[in-house]
C-alpha cells in the first residue's frame, strides 16, 4: 500500500513538474492585421480614429517606429512570416489566386513547426493566401491537404484566400464548414462557371458596388474576384466574420490554456470588402474602412479578454502587426476616399500597399508581454521575417544554416533588452523591385514601370534612375539624393547584390 501511495505521490510530482516546465515557454498570440497602415493606429499618431485595445498594449508594451513585413502585399508577406525566407526567392509567390495549390513546401521548416517541436499546440486562425491542396489546386469537395496542417499548425480554421475571393467559405483543418455534398462547389479563375449572376451583369442586387475589378459572381451581395458555384450552404457572412474568426482563436486558446500554445490570428480587418458587423457600421464616420479599424480594435480587445479570463496574461507573449501597408480605395466603392476626413492611413510615410516606397512595408508592430518587456517606444530596425529564428531562440531550440535562411535572431531587440537593430531591412513590391534600408538610407533600385498604380491611386517607387533617401532626415521620401551620393549607391546596390545572391545561405548580422 505505501509502495501505491509513493507510486501516486511520484506520478503527481513529474506531472506536475511536467505543467510547469511547459508553462515556462510563454504562450504567444500573433494578431496580423490586413493592409493596416502605419498611421490607422492611435497610438501612432491618427487622430480621427481610436484603437483603445490596440493602444492598451503598445503603451504598456512596446512600440516599435521602423519595423518591416518583407512585401508591400500580403501572399509574399506571410510566405516570408512563416518560413523565415524572403518571398522573391521562390517562384510563384505573387499573389495569389483563390485555387493556388500549397506554396510551402512540406518539408520546408516554419515558424509553427519549430514551436511545435518546441512542444507547443500551434493553431492559425484567418486569411490564408498561400494556397491549399495539391499541384493544380484543391478538391474543394472533399479531403483539402495539404495545408497548415502539413506545415506545423496543430489546428486551422481558414479564409482560403481573401474575403475578395472565392470561394467565399470557411476551411477548418482539412473540410470546408457545413458543405452539403448534394451541392458541389466548383470554382473558376478563367471563365465563368454555374448560374450564379456576376457583378458585372447585374449591379442592382450589390450590397456594395466595385470600382474597378470585383466583378464577378456575387456572394452575400458583394461581386468577387473569380467565379463561384454551388455549397450555397457554406458560404459565410461577412458582416459575421470577425466575430466567427475571433470566437475560433479564443476557443482555441481555452482548448490549449495548459500551454504553451501559438496561436497565428490572421484577420480579415481591415482588406476589401470591408463589410463591418452592423454593431460598427457608421461609428467611425470613416466609411466602412473606419468601421473596419474599430472591428479590427474590437478583436484584440476580445483576445485579451480572454487570456485575462484564463489568467495567462502574464505567460502570454502578444504580438500585433499588419501584412503591409494601407490602400484606400482597393476595389470597392466604399466612401473610404470621400471620407478620410483628414486621416493619413501611412502616417508620415510614402507610398503604400504595393509600393516600394516605405509605407508598402513599415507597419505597425507592437510586443506585449508584462513583466518581460518593459513599456517603452523604439526606433530599432526590425524585419517580421525575423521572427522565427526569434521564437526559435525564445524557446530554446538553434537553427542549421540553411534553415529559414534570411531570419536573424533579433529576440533581444523584440524584447526590448537591445536598442540594436538590423543590420539592414530588404523591402520586396508589387513589381520585383527590391529596395534596402541601412541604418538611415534608404536605396530603390532602378526599376521599369509605371510610377502611379492608377487604379488604386498608390506610388509605385518605380523609377529608371536609382533612388536614395536620407529616412533621419527625409522620413516621406521626397528628396533622391543619389547624384550626390554615388559611392553609397554603389555600396548599397552591391549588398542588395550580395543579399540577392545568398539563397540557402544564413546570413550573420
Amino acid at each position: 500500500m505505501r509502495n501505491g501511495y509513493f507510486l501516486l505521490f511520484v506520478g503527481f510530482f513529474l506531472l506536475s513538474k511536467t505543467r510547469a516546465i511547459a508553462q515556462q515557454k510563454p504562450n504567444i498570440v500573433l494578431i496580423y492585421a490586413d493592409d493596416l497602415g502605419y498611421g490607422d493606429i492611435s497610438c501612432n499618431g491618427a487622430t480621427k480614429i481610436r484603437t483603445p485595445n490596440i493602444d492598451r498594449l503598445a503603451h504598456q508594451g512596446l512600440r516599435f517606429t521602423n519595423a518591416h513585413t518583407s512585401s508591400s502585399t500580403c501572399t509574399p508577406s506571410r510566405y516570408s512570416l512563416l518560413t523565415g525566407e524572403y518571398a522573391w526567392r521562390k517562384t510563384g509567390t505573387g499573389i495569389a489566386p483563390g485555387n493556388a495549390a500549397l506554396l510551402i513546401p512540406t518539408d520546408h521548416i516554419t515558424l509553427p513547426g519549430v514551436l511545435q517541436k518546441a512542444g507547443y499546440k500551434t493553431g492559425v486562425v484567418g486569411k490564408w493566401h498561400l494556397g491549399l491542396g495539391p499541384k493544380g489546386g484543391p478538391d474543394w469537395n472533399g479531403e483539402i491537404k495539404p495545408g497548415p496542417l502539413e506545415i506545423g499548425f496543430t489546428y486551422s480554421f481558414l479564409l482560403p484566400a481573401t474575403g475578395d475571393r472565392v470561394p467565399c467559405v470557411y476551411v477548418e483543418n482539412h473540410r470546408i464548414v457545413n458543405l452539403d455534398l448534394k451541392d458541389p462547389i466548383q470554382v473558376s479563375y478563367k471563365e465563368p462557371i454555374g448560374s450564379d449572376p456576376t457583378g458585372k451583369d447585374h449591379p442592382e442586387l450589390l450590397k456594395m458596388l466595385f470600382s474597378h475589378g470585383h466583378d464577378q459572381t456575387i456572394i452575400n451581395g458583394v461581386s468577387r474576384i473569380g467565379y463561384m458555384s454551388g455549397g450555397k450552404s457554406a458560404r459565410w457572412i461577412d458582416e459575421e466574420m470577425a466575430d466567427v474568426l475571433t470566437s475560433k482563436v479564443n476557443r482555441f486558446i481555452e482548448d490549449s490554456k495548459s500551454g504553451p500554445f501559438f496561436v497565428y490570428f490572421s484577420t480579415h480587418d481591415i482588406h476589401v470588402p470591408r463589410m463591418p458587423h452592423s454593431r460598427f457600421a457608421g461609428k467611425s464616420e470613416m466609411g466602412p474602412r473606419g468601421d473596419a479599424i474599430l472591428q479590427l480594435d474590437w478583436c484584440v480587445g476580445e483576445v485579451m479578454k480572454t487570456l485575462t479570463k484564463l489568467n495567462l496574461v502574464n505567460n502570454t507573449m502578444v504580438i500585433i502587426s499588419s501584412d503591409n501597408g494601407p490602400v484606400v480605395d482597393d476595389g470597392y466603392k466604399d466612401d473610404a476616399v470621400e471620407k478620410l476626413n483628414g486621416h493619413k492611413p501611412a502616417g508620415p510615410l510614402r507610398g503604400g500597399k504595393y509600393s516600394a516606397f516605405d509605407a508598402g512595408t513599415r507597419i505597425p508592430f507592437i510586443v506585449y508581454w508584462p513583466g518581460k518587456v518593459k513599456p517603452s517606444t523604439t526606433d530599432a530596425l526590425v524585419s517580421q521575417v525575423d521572427l522565427l529564428a526569434s521564437l526559435a531562440a525564445l524557446t530554446g531550440q538553434r537553427l542549421s544554416q540553411t534553415e529559414a535562411p534570411d531570419s536573424f535572431n533579433t529576440l533581444d531587440t523584440f524584447l526590448g533588452k537591445s536598442k540594436k537593430g538590423r543590420a539592414y531591412v530588404i523591402e520586396h513590391a508589387i513589381n520585383n523591385t527590391l529596395s534596402l534600408i541601412k541604418e538611415n538610407w534608404k536605396y530603390i533600385e532602378p526599376h521599369q514601370g509605371p510610377a502611379l498604380m492608377q487604379e488604386v491611386a498608390v506610388e509605385t517607387g518605380n523609377a529608371s534612375e536609382p533612388q536614395l533617401y536620407n529616412l533621419k532626415t527625409d522620413l516621406g521620401e521626397t528628396r533622391n539624393l543619389a547624384r550626390q551620393q554615388p559611392e553609397l549607391v554603389a555600396e548599397l546596390a552591391a549588398l542588395l547584390k550580395a543579399v540577392r545572391k545568398k539563397e540557402g545561405y544564413k546570413p550573420t548580422n
